[in-house]
This record gives structure tokens, C-alpha cells and sequence, in this order.
């Protein structure tokens, strides 16, 4: 099986070096080439164009930063829908919209080829060992033909339903790491405030009912002050912004995400839109003078366990 990769970025770049590391025959395409010609010296063949990519390829990967972006690799000129065929298969590993991933779902499946929505959840150090959890939305025959690729690339695999269900899911789950993390900055900040020693703090709320993993990863590189978890505030706010469009469409009516939206839109009219998100806590330290910082946490977060076989993760009552 040859497998093409479209974006190398945070979490592509680590996808697919997990695929490099197992072995497999691997297409790659960046606009970045020396982020391509990384790859190349692993040992990976590099394309001019997402055509040859398609072309060249049984299963095509796209990993990209936003929707728009996604369209356009696919449907521009030389894009990969120009080069699918009968028995090929692309999985949309980007954080995307439901309902645009169902529109291109259907060009590509006009091309005889398939589709899957597989969005990864789990942090970008676990992306690099391969024990990042996967949600993959597709035909179930589908699925059951690229699991051996998929439990290479995460541990947790689930079947989400059809094309389109993976992404609800995924900017449902990108919702909730988000109001873990700004909740995570409250609670700090307010124990700093408090005159309680921050790792004092980070180990009761570790042990305690408010512990998460967001609070286990995050929090981390809060305290150390690198912020880095390889994540931008641009990234939080289109995924947030997302899960709200879903909202919207079936009538929902939130209130704590608009709230989000708005702490996310102040914070990158503030630091701009690259700046890592976990340094939404900046809006804070600003406010207090506080310095929310103390010493033995890491500099970014490493995945501590071993890279292990993949499994389908089977909901309750199936």
C-alpha cells in the first residue's frame, strides 16, 4: 500500500513520520520543501502537485491547517480530485467542517474512489509516537479496509458513522479541551493569587474531581512558561468558530462558547494569531501582574509511553 501525505505540518508531519517509521511507502507533498526534503532523507518520494500525489497513490492523506485550504488541495488546478480512480481512497485528517467534508466526500466517491472524514484527537506528542486517538466517518466496509492503516497511525480507533460524523465529533471534542484549558488558566491564576505554591496546585487538581487531560498536558507548559504544546490560538478560535456553525445549523442555543469565541478573538487581537494557545493565560498574568510560572515542569510535552499496537474502540452497547 502506498499512502500519500498532503501537509506536514504539526500534527501531519508527526503522522506521517509514524508511517515512515513503520515501514510504509510513503508520497509526500508541503508547500514547505524543507519540511519536504525532511522527509525525502528519511526516505520518503516527493510530487510536484497534489495530482501526482493522487496519481501515485492507493490511499491520499490531507492534513491542513483550515477548510479552505482542504478545497483547494482538492478541487484546484492539479488537485487530487483530478487524480483519483476506482478503488483509491482519501482520508481527511484535518479538523474540518461537516458539511464541507460531505461535499467534497461526494466528488470523490463520483471518482469511484472513497472517502473518509479521520480527524486525530490527543495532542501533537502523542501524534508522534502513534498513540494519538483517531475517529474515522465512513461506510463500515470502508473503515474495516484501512484500520491496519489506521491502528499504525493512532491506538484508539473509533467508527464514527458516516462521512461527516468524525468531524462533528472532533470540534465536539476541541470544544470541551478548550474550555478545559481557559478554565485551567482561571485556576491558577487564582491560586497564584491566593498565595498557594502553583505546584502544590497543579498536584491537587491532578488528584482531585477537577483533574483532566487537558489540566495533565497543558498546565504543564503553562507553568513552565514555554506555552508550547505546538498549537496557535488561530487554530483554537477556527475550532471553536466551527463547533459553533454546528450549533447554529441545528439550532442549539450556546452560551459558553460564544463567551470562548470572544476571550479567543481578544487574546489573538493581543498576541496574534500564531501565538501559542495556552498563552491565553497572558490576558491574565496582564490583568493581575501575577507570574504564573514555576520551575520542574517541561518545556513541551513528551508522550512517556511506548508506541503500541492500535485497537477499534467500540462505543457501549455495540
Amino acid at each position: 500500500m502506498r499512502i500519500g501525505f498532503i501537509g506536514l505540518g504539526n500534527v501531519g508531519g508527526k503522522l506521517a513520520g509514524s508511517l515512515l517509521r513503520n515501514n510504509f511507502d510513503l508520497i509526500v507533498r508541503d508547500l514547505d520543501q524543507e519540511l519536504v526534503n525532511e522527509f525525502v532523507k528519511k526516505g520518503a518520494k516527493k510530487v510536484d502537485s497534489p495530482l501526482e500525489v493522487a496519481e501515485q497513490s492507493d490511499v491520499i492523506i490531507t492534513c491542513l491547517p483550515h477548510p479552505t485550504i482542504s478545497a483547494e488541495v482538492m478541487e484546484g488546478k492539479n488537485g487530487v480530485l483530478d487524480g483519483l480512480s476506482k478503488g483509491k481512497v482519501w482520508l481527511e485528517m484535518s479538523t474540518t467542517d461537516d458539511r464541507e467534508v460531505k461535499r467534497l466526500g461526494k466528488k470523490v466517491i463520483l471518482k469511484g474512489a472513497e472517502a473518509v472524514d479521520c480527524p486525530v484527537s490527543g495532542g501533537c506528542h502523542r501524534a508522534d509516537t502513534g498513540n494519538i486517538s483517531i475517529f474515522a466517518g465512513c461506510e463500515r466496509e470502508t473503515f474495516e479496509k484501512i484500520l491496519p492503516l489506521l491502528t499504525t497511525l493512532g491506538r484508539r480507533v473509533l467508527h464514527t458513522g458516516g462521512l461527516g460524523s468524525a468531524s462533528i465529533l472532533k470540534v465536539l471534542t476541541n470544544y470541551l479541551a478548550t474550555a478545559n484549558l481557559l478554565t485551567c488558566a482561571e485556576a491558577l491564576t487564582v491560586a497564584k493569587g491566593a498565595g498557594m505554591d502553583l505546584s502544590t496546585a497543579f498536584e491537587a487538581i491532578k488528584i482531585s474531581s477537577g483533574n483532566s487531560f487537558v489540566h495533565e498536558t497543558e498546565s504543564q507548559v503553562i507553568l513552565n512558561g514555554s506555552r508550547d504544546i505546538s498549537f496557535t490560538m488561530g487554530l483554537v478560535h477556527k475550532d471553536i468558530s466551527l463547533f459553533q456553525k454546528i450549533a447554529d445549523n441545528v439550532g442549539i442555543p450556546l452560551e459558553i462558547n460564544p463567551l470562548m469565541i470572544s476571550i479567543f478573538e481578544d487574546g489573538i487581537s493581543r498576541f496574534g494569531e500564531n501565538e501559542f494557545s495556552p498563552n491565553i493565560i497572558k490576558r491574565l498574568e496582564e490583568k493581575t501582574g501575577l507570574d504564573i510560572t514555576t520551575s520542574g515542569f517541561p518545556v513541551e510535552m513528551l508522550d512517556d509511553e511506548p508506541e503500541e499496537p492500535g485497537y477499534e474502540v467500540m462505543p457501549i452497547g455495540k
